[in-house]
């Protein structure tokens, strides 16, 4: 049988890279008994972190789910990477949880990441609670987290918690909705004792109560008014009106204790199931085609927002399920290849350990492995009608690499392909221009952990290398030639003979270019009709190759006006050769200019790194465009940058920012090249051919 819908909790642990994610998602685990011994991410022994690039890098690079149970509630555990890098994954996981705990390093307070995904999760409407982590570190201190909380995200983030002691000493915490303290000592299971609250912290607990009771009372006119004429409020009723305002966010709980050693775990598990919101208490999931209930015996509606993909398991799709039953051994309809799927093996994750699922009901996650077609972004359904879920706008990839492929390159790219299934921030694809196949992600570690990852799982292999600008070459004046192609040698021979002006093209819009233009100005048959398009296309191939440094050409007007033929000896052939060598002349006599991609480069960067970061795009030849305040201490600056200039850009201004800073990179236009650059990228061109022949 599935877990009713109101006995369900879907929790996203969102939060910077290195506040503790992953080792309150183990400490979470180990209390409930789901597992049965308290991993560690400096061990490379947690359940989350289980592929080998997580446990060698002590970071987690793909969202890992936990089913389990606490007080006859069944938690949905989603732990999700906190480095910007993967954040497809963390959006991914927070879109089907109705709440998120966003964990907090108690001596860094609130970080860049914890801002950008605290706005997602207001987007996304996610009701959410805080765990300030890490207390017993040196220079932790919860009331420091609080207040850059409470800056960072408003008045309605209230302590429901504070510890007792500090740093290394810290050995409990005070419950200021029940007035109580617990004690912890050791890391074990059921390492938790109610204890009077020490006298010393007396006055601050009370001092602390007050504020939680003022914001808890704010969302409440009743209880205002009561509390506000001294009127003992019950217990209950604060429990309710807390979990109420949490819901839609009103109020933000904050609670705390050290994950490492198991301290204030069954606090935060007791929140979780009493003060965050059920798939039913949350209500009903609104989208354009449908709205859906977590009602069971409606259709079935079940979105998949994570394709994992194993070398040995084939696909395993994780879903949650929106309305209706997601039975095993049953047929759904995949709503967006219009394919009927069998549904075979459900599995539920608890730790480690994959079991076996009889159905999913409505607001519970799960996976199912061996669906033929059907990946991340996909609804499974009773019936092939149409439904769409809103899109999430997702960073675009800027730190691109050319690769080569060791060996068979089908099965190279097949496998690139199936990774890219579990990652849609990652592009593949081939530079028209350079020929290059190019991979790009959102930073040079996201390209290198996909390269790594190709080798572990599919044996694999490519060598990386920074991409070819895509240099451009133009003319600057208008320029006249003539172009003869002759040759006798017994026989029928070859003739062809034409004269040609070409002139630039002014563009209008830099972001469509004009290209090129051929203009027949033939007068009275010097050249048959029929002979023009050879010319043409003579006039074309040679512009595939510029006089600079022999890339393409463009922004070019060609005009045939004069030339001659013979009756035997012309041919298509020898038109198009002469086309070719009238347009080589003229172009080499229209002062040839260099261009370069110019690309519109938006950052988001902590307000302290704006000077550096201006500084240093003004030394890659930027030219900013502006910049506004974005709230939460950052700054967006938009400047334009030739693409050569940001192909390792991204190590620079993690630097600059202390890793603080992302950008997005989008084409503009192309501009001439500098002249006193032009040189260095010809000789530059030139090795790269000389290497790739």
């Amino acid at each position: 049988m599935h877990k009713p819908a109101d006995r369900i909790r879907n929790v996203a642990l969102i939060g910077h890279r290195g506040s503790g994610k992953t080792s309150l998602h183990e400490a979470l685990l180990f209390e409930s008994g789901a597992t049965n011994r308290l991993g560690s991410v400096l061990d490379g022994t947690t359940v989350s972190d289980s592929e080998p690039d997580e446990q060698a890098r002590k970071m987690s690079i793909s969202l890992a789910l936990s089913s389990f149970e606490w007080d006859g509630r069944k938690i949905n555990l989603v732990d999700t990477p906190g480095e910007p890098s993967f954040v497809a994954d963390a959006l991914g996981g927070m879109r089907v949880c109705e709440s998120a705990v966003v964990v907090v390093n108690a001596v860094m307070g609130v970080e860049v990441t914890t801002r950008r995904l605290w706005a997602r999760a207001e987007e996304l409407d996610l009701a959410r609670m805080i765990f300030v982590n890490m207390l017993d570190r040196e220079r932790a201190d919860f009331f420091r987290a609080l207040e850059s909380l409470k800056e960072a995200f408003g008045a309605h983030v209230v302590a429901t918690e504070i510890p007792i002691g500090a740093e290394h000493d810290v050995s409990g915490v005070i419950d200021l909705v029940d007035m109580k303290a617990y004690a912890y000592t050791g890391d074990g299971r059921g390492n938790c004792a109610e204890i009077e609250i020490p006298a010393d912290l007396l006055a601050l607990s009370e001092e602390y109560r007050e504020k939680m009771m003022d914001e808890i009372c704010e969302v409440s006119d009743s209880l205002m008014e009561r509390y506000l004429e001294g009127e003992e409020i019950a217990h209950e009723e604060i429990v309710e009106v807390l979990k109420d305002g949490t819901n839609h966010g009103s109020l933000f709980p904050v609670v705390c204790g050290v994950a490492t050693r198991n301290l204030g775990t069954n606090r935060l598990l007791d929140a979780i199931v009493e003060d965050l919101p059920s798939p039913v208490k949350h209500g009903s999931f609104e989208l354009p085609e449908v709205t859906l209930e977590a009602d069971a015996d409606a259709p079935l509606y079940a979105y998949v927002f994570k394709t994992r993909a194993d070398p040995f398991a084939g696909r395993i799709n994780l879903f949650r399920v929106y309305q209706g039953v997601m039975r095993h051994d049953s047929h759904v309809m995949n709503t967006t290849s219009h394919n009927k799927e069998r549904v075979g093996q459900l599995l539920v994750f608890s730790g480690k350990q994959s079991g076996q699922a009889e159905e999913f009901g409505p607001g519970d996650i799960g996976a199912v492995a061996k669906l033929k077609e059907t990946r991340a972004g996909d609804w499974l359904a009773e019936r092939d009608e149409p439904i769409s879920m809103p899109k999430i706008e997702l960073p675009a990839p800027v730190m691109a690499f050319a690769m080569e492929a060791h060996g068979d390159e089908d099965k190279v790219y097949t496998a690139l392909r199936r990774l890219q299934e579990e990652d849609s921030t990652i592009d593949l694809h081939r530079d028209a221009q350079t020929g290059d196949q190019i991979i790009a992600g959102l930073s040079q570690m996201h390209v290198e952990v996909v390269i790594d990852r190709l080798k572990e799982r599919f044996g694999a292999e490519v060598t990386l290398k920074p991409p070819r600008v895509p240099y451009l070459e133009t003319i600057r004046k208008p320029a006249k030639a003539h172009g003869r192609h002759k040759k006798q040698s017994g026989g029928r021979g070859q003739f062809g003979d034409c004269h040609i002006s070409i002139e630039p093209i002014v563009e209008t819009d830099p972001a469509h270019p004009a290209g090129f233009e051929f203009i027949n100005h033939i007068k009275g048959g010097v050249i048959p009709t029929s002979f023009i398009p050879a010319v043409e296309k003579g006039v074309v191939e040679a512009m595939q190759s510029g006089p600079i440094a022999g890339c393409p050409v463009r922004d070019v007007a060609v005009t045939v006006f004069d030339g001659s033929y013979h009756t035997v000896d012309s041919s298509e052939m020898a038109f198009k050769l002469a086309g070719s060598i009238a347009m080589r002349e003229a172009m080499s006599n229209a002062s040839p200019a260099l261009l370069e991609p110019i690309m519109l480069v938006t950052l988001s960067i902590p307000e302290e790194s704006v000077g550096d970061v201006i500084g240093d795009l003004n030394a890659r030849r930027g030219r900013p465009q502006g910049m506004e305040g974005v709230g939460g201490g950052l700054t967006e600056v938009k400047a334009e940058v030739p693409m050569a200039e940001m192909l390792t850009y991204a190590p620079d201004l993690r630097s600059l920012t202390g890793g603080q800073g992302d950008y997005t990179m989008q084409f503009e236009r192309y501009d001439e090249v500098p002249a006193h650059l032009q040189q260095k990228i010809v000789e530059q061109t030139r090795q790269e051919e000389a290497v790739s022949a």
